[in-house]
């Protein structure tokens, strides 16, 4: 680890919602969510009564009536995603995205050209504003994951500086949640032990926390607690992995339709895999039912694969495995994921000589869909039904 804290994490603030208001002054300084059947972000405004992502609409409204509810403009957001990370470059060669708005920035080699890191971060925030009319909070620290910790407590439109040899005094304080890969069901795990702080992990043995809650977790959240992360900014890196999801509503739903939702995502997945020329292994569905809890099932694939035919198997048999918990819960979001993803050098999933009828109707649909286009065919069961626009997995 540096002896200087030159690690920038910059994350704009309730990104969607902010260029809704850049772009309409009517929206500024007024609770705004953007989204249809699901919160996709919410303005600060709106998060000072509660709203979260990915909340439900109705409930969104239950909790602001006032809320002025806006539809997604995906491209709108890409514009300014784009339009960020070139003040990002112009600010460090080395930069590293992590999602559409937030990246981490190595800044350790420009004290001569550019100043301190802490300068650096506040002309960051500034130039920021200035081109592209934003808000954005940035945290600086010797790691990654405190740089990101240091953004989520300076927001919003902050900025915080985490000073070497103060790393601790700062991180032990905060909650439990604050340390990555702590969720609903690992702080349930803690708080039922007492464990209420990132403190309280740090003093408490590798051994016993590894009893609690795993090993591979015990161990990872141990080190963060105690500030080890010796991972570095890198250059180039990819996603990993690409997914969509569909808000279902609170009605009751035949599992018919939740099947040909599910399979109209998996066209959207892969059509976006084929485009990116990346191959993927390993496929994930994510549920979250009528009582607002959620699940997950993942399995991974013997070889990496673009085709359609190999994840909708694979996602249908992990959707059939969950559907008792549907039958009882209702289902109010299906969400589908392929990660593990490879470049487009991968081998994929060949299919046997004779393949099923339906594997066969679906690589002629993704031979059909890259020559003409996304829209020039559709599945039957996918007639009428609107997903919404194409937007990323959203976390829990």
């Amino acid at each position: 680890m540096s002896d200087q804290a030159t690690i920038l994490h910059a994350d704009l603030d309730s990104f969607y919602a902010s260029v809704e208001q850049r772009d309409d002054p009517a929206l500024r300084g007024r609770p705004v969510l953007v989204g249809g059947g699901v919160v996709l972000a919410a303005s600060y405004e709106a998060k000072a009564y509660g709203v979260r992502t990915p909340m439900g609409i109705a409930q969104a409204r239950a909790l602001c009536p006032q809320a002025l509810i806006v539809p997604p403009r995906m491209k709108a957001y890409s514009a300014a995603s784009k339009a960020v990370f070139e003040v990002f470059r112009d600010t460090t060669p080395i930069v590293e995205g992590i999602s559409i708005d937030e990246a981490f920035l190595e800044v350790g080699g420009l004290h001569r050209i550019s100043g301190a890191p802490a300068a650096i971060a506040a002309r960051l925030r500034a130039e920021v504003r200035g081109r592209v009319g934003l808000p954005i909070t940035v945290g600086v620290a010797r790691t990654k994951f405190l740089a990101k910790v240091a953004s989520a407590v300076g927001k919003p439109d902050g900025l915080l500086v985490v000073p070497p040899g103060e790393e601790l005094a700062f991180l032990h304080p905060l909650p439990i949640e604050r340390l990555w890969g702590v969720g609903p069901v690992t702080a349930g795990k803690l708080r039922e032990h007492r464990i209420l702080t990132v403190g309280h992990v740090a003093r408490l043995g590798e051994a016993a926390l590894v009893s609690i809650i795993g090993a591979h977790a015990g161990r990872h959240l141990h080190a963060l607690a105690h500030n080890r992360d010796p991972r570095r900014v890198r250059t180039g890196h990819r996603r990993g992995s690409i997914g969509s999801q569909c808000a279902l509503g609170r009605r009751p739903r035949p599992f018919t339709e939740i099947d040909a939702t599910l399979a109209a995502l998996v066209d959207r997945v892969t059509r976006r895999m084929r485009s990116a020329h990346r191959a993927g292994r390993t496929v994930t569905l994510r549920l979250r039912f009528g009582d607002f809890t959620r699940a997950t099932r993942s399995r991974s694939l013997l070889k990496a694969t673009m085709q359609t035919a190999a994840i909708l198997r694979t996602a249908r048999q992990l959707l059939a495995e969950a559907r008792p918990l549907i039958d009882e819960r209702g289902l109010t979001l299906v969400g589908v994921a392929v990660g593990n993803l490879d470049s487009d050098g991968s081998v994929q999933l060949e299919l046997p000589f004779e393949v099923p009828v339906e594997d066969g109707l679906d690589t002629a649909l993704d031979a059909v869909r890259d020559r003409f286009g996304s829209s020039s065919v559709t599945r039957a069961a996918s007639l009428g039904r609107d997903l919404g626009p194409s937007v990323p997995i959203l976390p829990d």
